[in-house]
């Protein structure tokens, strides 16, 4: 009975946690952490710095930064603070895109599928990931737009939205080529030489109707036109270097933006990447197998992007790559011979410059919003572990709690309110029968 009591109690605890209205105000209070060490992505790294948060934004970093009288001020000796990390590519959420209707769907919005309480969120959060590039599948030419996600808390897809300049949700459209798009069903591609023909077409039909009085609106369209005007990013999945250059093509036939999603072979032709100015989202995988076309997958492709001199980002795939393990590919980058700092940078500036939004997050720097980790070591350490999670100055994950270590190191359902009530039972009946 004790047991059953304690779990209702923390059944009632929990669940009012995660159905709690909006993201908590940012504190007042100006937050002092001394004796870190700071892994700014704006400069040199900082021994022993203090790094000083107010009202959701940066108030001070450095090696010698005046405390402001009234602020609390927190001991992080031994602990190493970094930027939050930008996902450049994810699908948590549970987040769905395009039906097997037609292979080119740009109408389709990945945020009328995604769940903001879905448990996945809060455990990529407990990886480190403060923003989320949620993406539909790869199984279309275009699977529809995609959700620039911020984890921060909210009860609904509006609460955790990026905006455009015009107030819009933000986001990009994802594309694919290569074996993916290519299928049986009717109207589909079955080569690679239909599926650019198809995407071709779509994109000459859509500069038309966007140079018209777009009369009656077509919301494939419209979402072709953002793609045109610049609005828009292209999130082009792809893998073989034929298919890479393949895109640059269309690219400079239609001129609009595209960030390489993937990019298996993407060292293979790293110099025309840099030459056409096209960033990377990579992802290196040590035991590939399954998929023909990223065969030729080389843990040494962020390295060689790198020294083309290409933009980079390290991307999860979740749950290609668990948004817990984050840190594993950037260790995995080193080991393949790209730099300490480049690959820090590809887990956080240089995504945050890949989705435009370099302005609010991806360094600690003065006047830029809150979000950064607190590790309790050296990042690319195995022993290293995510103790806490800030976003817009507000502690979202905190490694030292029962909950928080659930979300750390726990399985599949971990983070779910059910998945945690049983785990609060599981301690009551362990008390129970002490």
């Amino acid at each position: 009975m004790k047991a059953r009591a304690v779990l209702r109690g923390a059944t009632v605890a929990i669940m009012a946690t995660y159905l709690s209205a909006g993201a908590v105000q940012a504190q007042e209070r100006p937050i002092a952490f001394e004796g870190a060490t700071i892994h700014t992505m704006a400069g040199e790294t900082i021994p022993a710095g203090t790094f000083v948060i107010h009202r959701g934004k940066i108030a001070g970093v450095g090696a010698a930064v005046e405390i402001p009288a009234d602020a609390e001020r927190r001991d992080a000796t031994g602990m190493v603070i970094m930027p939050g990390i930008v996902d450049t590519h994810s699908h948590i959420g549970s987040v769905a895109g395009a039906d097997r209707s037609s292979p080119i769907q740009p109408e389709v919005r990945a945020m009328d599928a995604i769940n903001p309480r879905d448990a996945s969120i809060a455990k990529a959060r407990a990886g480190g990931v403060t923003t989320a590039n949620v993406m539909p599948g790869s199984g279309w030419l275009v699977s529809g737009q995609t959700f620039y996600m911020r984890l921060r808390d909210g009860e609904t897809i509006e609460d955790i939205a990026w905006r455009f300049p015009d107030g819009s949700v933000m986001g990009g459209l994802k594309m694919a080529n290569g074996t993916n798009p290519i299928g049986e069903t009717p109207g589909f591609p079955g080569t690679r030489a239909k599926s650019a023909a198809l995407v071709r077409a779509a994109f000459t039909e859509a500069q038309s109707y966007c140079k018209g009085k777009r009369t009656p609106v077509d919301l494939g369209k419209e979402a072709l036109c953002e793609v045109l005007s610049g609005k828009r990013l292209v999130h082009h999945h792809t893998h073989r270097a034929d298919d890479i250059m393949t895109v640059l093509r269309l690219q400079r036939e239609f001129g609009f933006r595209v960030l390489i999603q993937h990019g298996m072979e993407a060292w293979k032709v790293a110099e025309e990447l840099a030459a056409a100015g096209v960033p990377v989202s990579n992802i290196l995988v040590d035991s590939p197998g399954g998929k023909l076309e990223a065969q030729e997958s080389r843990l040494e492709t962020a390295a060689a992007l790198e020294r083309a001199g290409v933009l980079t980002s390290l991307h999860s795939d979740d749950g290609i790559i668990d948004s817990r393990l984050m840190f594993r590919q950037a260790g995995i980058a080193v080991r393949g011979g790209m730099s300490r700092e480049g690959a820090l940078r590809a887990l956080t500036i240089n995504g945050a410059k890949q989705l435009g939004i370099e302005d609010s997050v991806g360094s600690l720097e003065v006047g830029k919003d809150a979000d950064f980790l607190i590790l309790s070591g050296d990042p690319l350490s195995v022993y290293t572990d995510v103790m806490q999670t800030w976003v817009e100055g507000e502690k979202l994950f905190d490694r030292s709690t029962e909950e928080g270590k659930l979300l750390a190191e726990g399985g599949y359902g971990a983070g779910s309110p059910m998945e945690l009530a049983h785990h609060h039972w599981e301690a009551a009946e362990a008390e129970a029968g002490q």
